[in-house]
């Protein structure tokens, strides 16, 4: 069995839980999520892994950068990561990671770049599932009316990224 070591953080927009599997960051989501049980079953089931709190370098890293992220100093993320998904939700946040700093997209939008332009709750799923959060940027991912729309850290802390993004 694998392990995942995990570390709660604090940010500016709250708490948020650091985990690495194998040295690739595997977890960057919302403490107070309503889906972190079963974010924690997914990840445990994807990598059969058993989640302990810890720390280590891979962890320490992917502070540092969401540290500078939140201090301007950092738009993208240079940290390895592991995702837990199907292949179609891997395509929708390979996606995601394409979007640039500042920029958002609509759902619709989204699903037109995955290439299914009819998959529009589905990539919406997909986004909802994403467990690296702020380092897979699924806040710049909005309403085709414009409008925010839900968030795993919330409306605020959404609201929060995309203000920070935008003021460069």
């Amino acid at each position: 069995m694998n392990t995942i070591i995990t570390r709660c953080c604090q940010t500016p927009c709250g708490e948020i839980i650091l985990g690495s599997i194998n040295n690739k960051l595997c977890l960057c989501d919302w403490a107070d999520r309503k889906l972190r049980g079963s974010v924690d079953n997914r990840l445990k089931q994807y990598f059969n892994a058993e989640i302990i709190s810890g720390d280590c370098a891979l962890i320490s890293s992917a502070l540092l950068q969401i540290n500078e992220y939140f201090a301007k100093k950092r738009r993208e993320f240079s940290i390895p990561l592991a995702l837990a998904g199907t292949c179609f939700q891997q395509s929708v946040w390979q996606q995601l990671q394409l979007i640039p700093f500042g920029d958002t997209v609509s759902y619709l939008q989204l699903a037109e770049r995955v290439g299914n332009i009819k998959a529009v709750r589905a990539v919406a799923n997909a986004n909802g599932a994403n467990a690296l959060s702020i380092v897979i940027p699924c806040h710049r991912v909005i309403g085709s009316n414009g409008q925010l729309t839900g968030y795993a850290g919330g409306l605020d802390a959404k609201r929060s990224l995309l203000a920070l993004e935008a003021a460069g």
